[in-house]
């Protein structure tokens, strides 16, 4: 049964959403480190939709192929430098929130490493990202087959 296209059936969702979107995309965050997050936590929630939407923009952003593909062992590699590392294990820990939240540990270190302004500014592109996914994954969003 094909779901409802909530964006089209309520357009103040999207309106929402999308002011969430311009939010995120004016804050000094990098390019790289908002597909980066976009990428970590669609992996985690398994949003194929947003995964092909997002290895998409990075890789038309530079990103390469290697760092894309090994972003959920991101801990075994030292293909991510600090700020990276702080920003992914901040990710993971908001989209897994049930777990135990955010640790203290993790959040210093992002402090630490990134500001107070900047891990602020990541946390919303990080709630922003999960919220997508729920919506793509909640309403069946199917990301076209490419040939």
């Amino acid at each position: 049964m094909k779901r409802t296209n909530i964006l089209q059936a309520q357009p103040d969702t999207y309106k929402a959403m999308s002011a969430l979107e311009t939010y995120v995309s004016s804050t000094e965050i990098t390019p790289i480190h908002k597909e980066l997050i976009k990428l970590r936590a669609s992996q985690i929630n398994g949003c194929a939709y947003c995964l092909d939407m997002h290895s998409k923009d990075a890789r038309k952003l530079g990103e390469t192929e290697q760092r894309i593909y090994t972003l959920s062992a991101w801990r075994e590699t030292p293909f991510f430098d600090e700020k990276e590392q702080a920003i992914l294990a901040l990710t993971e820990e908001v989209t897994l929130i049930n777990k135990g939240g955010v640790s203290n540990e993790t959040y210093n270190k992002a402090v630490e490493v990134l500001g107070d302004k900047y891990v602020g500014q990541v946390i919303m592109a990080i709630i922003t990202i999960n919220a997508w996914n729920r919506i793509a994954i909640g309403l069946h969003f199917q990301p076209p087959l490419q040939k």
